[in-house]
C-alpha cells in the first residue's frame, strides 16, 4: 500500500509504552501508521493521541504529539501514513 511521511519519533516513554512524535503532516484517531527505522518496522492503528496530555482526534503539521505504541521505537524513526 503507498503510504506518505507525516513525522517522525522524537521521545520513547517505556512506561506506559508512548512515542513522542513530531509531526510535518496530518494524523487522525483511526489512521494506519507505519513505524520505520534502522531496528524498527511495526504497523498500528492509531487509537488515541495526546497533545500537552489532551486527547484529540486530529494533528496537524508542526504538532507534537504522544500515541501508544505495541513496542520500542527510537528516536529519528520515520512515521508513515498508510493511504488506502
Amino acid at each position: 500500500m503507498p503510504e506518505e511521511v507525516i513525522g517522525k519519533v522524537t521521545d520513547f516513554f517505556a512506561r506506559p509504552v508512548v512515542a513522542g512524535i513530531e509531526l510535518t503532516g496530518t494524523i487522525k484517531v483511526g489512521d494506519k501508521i507505519h513505524i520505520k527505522g534502522h531496528t524498527t518496522d511495526m504497523e498500528l492503528t492509531v487509537d488515541s493521541m495526546q497533545i500537552n496530555n489532551v486527547n484529540v482526534e486530529e494533528a496537524t503539521a508542526v504538532d507534537n504529539i504522544g500515541i501508544k505504541v505495541s513496542d520500542r521505537v527510537r528516536r529519528g524513526d520515520a512515521i508513515y501514513k498508510v493511504i488506502d
